[in-house]
């Protein structure tokens, strides 16, 4: 089967780990095994997010001022290239037989997306709230709350478009295990004459992943990420796993918008779209989530 799994953050960092290329290697060389399993009976294609990454390299390029800072396109970029570097490395490893590509990706979002005038996507590392207060007038920054802490967080428009859709077809019409999509695609607009331009923000991975699952017609989405499914009345005492989902009876916007909520969204809309199911769960379980025996799974 062809499956689009999207994997989270903690597939490279943990909450509260100090952002190194140690451990997010160590992390990935996990992760690997857990998607092996899956790999190795069903044709994957990888999309991952680059939130800590992007962010991370926003404050190394603020901090040399010999130079503009570089803009969030092609910090975009630069992450999905280090990213993918790593998850190619570590697939090879677990799957030496397998040819394992990964490709800078492009999405096409509307110039006059509201998104742009509301910030959502959180990026980079987190902050008390003293720390983010002194962030936020200096370099101009909008700050959010991330749980108990802060974060950057930025513009987060809606993905229309995979400009190299069709080469990522190609390559898993090859066999290839495709990386891709990495932090939603870095994203731009496309002009009168069809030129394409970068663009202030960050995609979010998920809703990239589910327009990647059906221009791919894929099987079935999977979203992996450091929590076992979705959970009702998170983070309260009656908080309760919900096993299955019916798009039409569930609301993404009342799950926290940097995080569940737009999972859910994108579940729903590859549900809704093809027919198909949509998985939320553990990347430590992978392949009970993708199996069913795990996580929540979401129809139309």
């Amino acid at each position: 089967m062809r499956i689009v799994v999207a994997i989270g953050g903690n597939a490279l960092l943990k909450r509260g780990e100090t952002l190194s290329w140690e451990n997010q290697r160590i992390n990935m060389r996990d992760a690997a095994s857990a998607l092996a399993e899956v790999a190795r009976s069903n044709t994957l294609v990888l999309v991952h997010g680059n939130g800590p990454q992007v962010g991370l390299l926003a404050l190394e390029a603020d901090a040399y001022k010999a130079v503009p800072p570089y803009p969030l396109d092609a910090l975009g970029a630069e992450s999905q290239g280090m990213i993918g570097y790593l998850i190619a490395q570590e697939m090879r490893r677990a799957l030496p037989s397998r040819n394992v590509v990964a490709l800078l990706t492009q999405t096409v979002v509307d110039a006059k997306d509201p998104a742009f005038q509301h910030p959502t996507k959180p990026i980079g590392p987190v902050y008390s709230e003293i720390g983010a207060g002194g962030l936020a007038g200096p370099r101009g920054w909008t700050m959010a709350k991330d749980g108990a802490s802060f974060r950057r967080v930025v513009a987060s428009p809606q993905p229309q478009r995979i400009v190299e859709a069709d080469a990522i077809a190609v390559l898993v019409e090859a066999g290839a295990l495709v990386v891709c999509t990495g932090g939603g695609g870095i994203p731009v607009i496309e002009n009168d004459d069809k030129s394409l331009e970068g663009v202030e923000a960050v995609i979010d991975k998920d809703l990239g992943a589910a327009l990647l699952a059906h221009d791919l017609d894929a099987g079935r989405l999977v979203i992996l990420t450091d929590v076992d499914g979705v959970y009702e009345n998170w983070g309260k005492p009656e908080q309760r796993l919900l096993r299955e989902i019916s798009a039409a009876n569930i609301d993404p916007g009342a799950f926290a918008k940097g995080s569940m909520g737009p999972k859910i969204d994108a579940a729903c809309r590859f549900a809704r779209a093809t027919g198909r199911p949509a998985f939320i769960g553990s990347l430590a379980e992978a392949r009970a989530v993708v199996e069913g025996k795990a996580g929540t799974r979401i129809d139309a």
